[in-house]
């Protein structure tokens, strides 16, 4: 078993045991030297755990950091293998075979970016760079990173973990392998909307980012839903993690300069392990607003130089106050405002997160019903405005209510005006024209989110 050590001190201690260990030359980082270390076990200590702690010990002792280990043997001998890691600009990510265990938080991101100018709020949330036009700017035509650590990530392990989220939600989780991802919809009983979540499948567990509004009761709901006999775990994370997303089309040329080029053209929620500097990073494809753009799931402890590493890729900062406008902009719909008691998954159109075929689960029998039955009698669409209005607002057409507005915001531009809004499937269409509120006029327009959704087909798997 052959494994790899970088370190930059104290290589005269191996002097006195250079039959064990050999020197070879490395390339020059960040004008330090850096020195690469063979470190050869004898063939009866090469049990993992016996290697790794032994290796474990002399990192500790010396300041060194694995880069990678892997075993190589054949029917009749070991044989070594050469390990190498590609350097950019950025610091070394190697991948690593592990399954995300929440670290300890111990982080000063927030420090660092209110250095610089940024808004905090009360409760920790990033809200402005002071840049929001060049931020929305660089979504459509740059890169920009936003930090979505106040969102929710819940961990669901445990053996019946694959079987209790396909009960408990609108995907199908029982046709996905680990390394992928989907969406999928928390609902009530009678198919009223909760929240959407983003899921990851891991080794041994399945994350979900949700909303920091239902975090605290879809934790609460799932642990409720546990039966004596379910081996099912539910770890709220969200306090020992950090969720970082990039939105805009140079996102995937970041992602090569990381040396993840290996995501990029892959399926949506497809994800994958990583280390920086000896702690975890889980980065996926896509975001919570977009199958473009990407995900990265990290220890608090490496937060802060992996948003610098990014801003020293040009990546520009957003705050949430530019992200919510991006979201209404976009049509992603948010609990509280088109996901209510109200609303119905299939009027929300998530289309996309629902499974006609997967046999019984929470809102089902609703779903079945409003599908065989073409009862869906309202959707979500966007509206241009052509002043502000007031969410909660009504929506007329020839003085007869039609639908409610449920977000608002401004465009770029202060003349910009822009909401959501439910309204009834046959009183408007794309291009039609709506009042909204004291004699606001609006026109319905399609949004990029909603209009990725689309049936799925009765007879297909899903």
């Amino acid at each position: 078993m052959i494994y790899v050590v970088k370190f930059q001190q104290f290589p005269q201690l191996f002097k006195s045991q250079q039959k064990e260990y050999r020197f070879e030359k490395c390339i020059d980082c960040e004008n330090a030297s850096i020195q690469r270390l063979s470190f050869k076990i004898p063939k009866m200590a090469t049990t993992t755990a016996t290697s790794i702690t032994h290796l474990v010990a002399v990192s500790t002792t010396l300041g060194c950091s694995i880069i990678q280990s892997e075993s190589f043997w054949t029917t009749s001998k070991m044989k070594k293998k050469t390990l190498s890691l590609k350097m950019s600009g950025a610091r070394p990510i190697a991948a690593l075979p592990f399954d995300l265990s929440p670290p300890p938080i111990d982080h000063d991101l927030l420090e660092t970016v209110k250095s610089v100018g940024a808004e905090i709020s009360d409760d920790g949330v990033i809200e402005t760079f002071n840049n929001d036009d060049d931020a929305l700017d660089a979504v459509e035509n740059g890169v920009v990173v936003v930090d979505l650590s106040n969102f929710g990530r819940i961990r669901v392990s445990g053996e019946d973990r694959i079987q209790f989220l396909h009960n408990q939600t609108t995907a199908n989780f029982e046709n996905l392998c680990q390394g992928q991802g989907c969406d999928t919809v928390f609902v009530s009983p009678t198919a009223r909307t909760i929240d959407i979540a983003h899921a990851w499948i891991m080794k041994n567990a399945i994350m979900l980012v949700v909303s920091p509004l239902t975090c605290g009761s879809i934790t609460d709901m799932l642990n409720k839903y546990i039966f004596f006999a379910d081996k099912v775990e539910i770890q709220n994370i969200t306090k020992q993690t950090c969720l970082f997303v990039l939105v805009g089309p140079k996102s995937t040329q970041v992602i090569e300069n990381l040396n993840l080029g290996d995501l990029v053209g892959q399926a949506y929620g497809t994800h994958r392990h990583y280390s920086v500097n000896g702690m975890p990073i889980t980065v996926g494809v896509g975001n919570i607003i977009s199958e473009e753009g990407f995900s990265l799931l990290m220890s608090p402890a490496i937060a802060r130089s992996l948003w610098k590493t990014l801003l020293s890729q040009g990546v520009i900062p957003m705050g949430s106050n530019a992200w919510e406008k991006l979201r209404i902009i976009q049509g992603r719909p948010a609990p509280g405002k088109e996901l209510t008691n109200e609303f119905n998954v299939l009027e929300a159109s998530l289309w996309n997160s629902i499974s006609l075929n997967k046999g019984c689960y929470k809102g089902q029998e609703t779903i079945s019903r409003l599908i065989t039955y073409d009862g869906v009698k309202q959707r979500l669409w966007g509206i241009c405005l052509s002043a502000p209005a007031e969410p909660g607002s009504l929506i007329m057409v020839d003085g007869k209510k039609v639908g409610k507005l449920t977000s608002y915001t401004t465009g770029r531009m202060e003349s910009d005006h822009f909401g959501l809004g439910y309204i009834k499937r046959k009183a408007a269409l794309a291009g039609d024209t709506v009042v909204v509120g004291d004699n606001i006029t609006g026109t319905v327009v399609e949004v990029p989110f909603l209009a990725r959704q689309s049936p799925p087909l009765k007879s297909s798997s899903s």
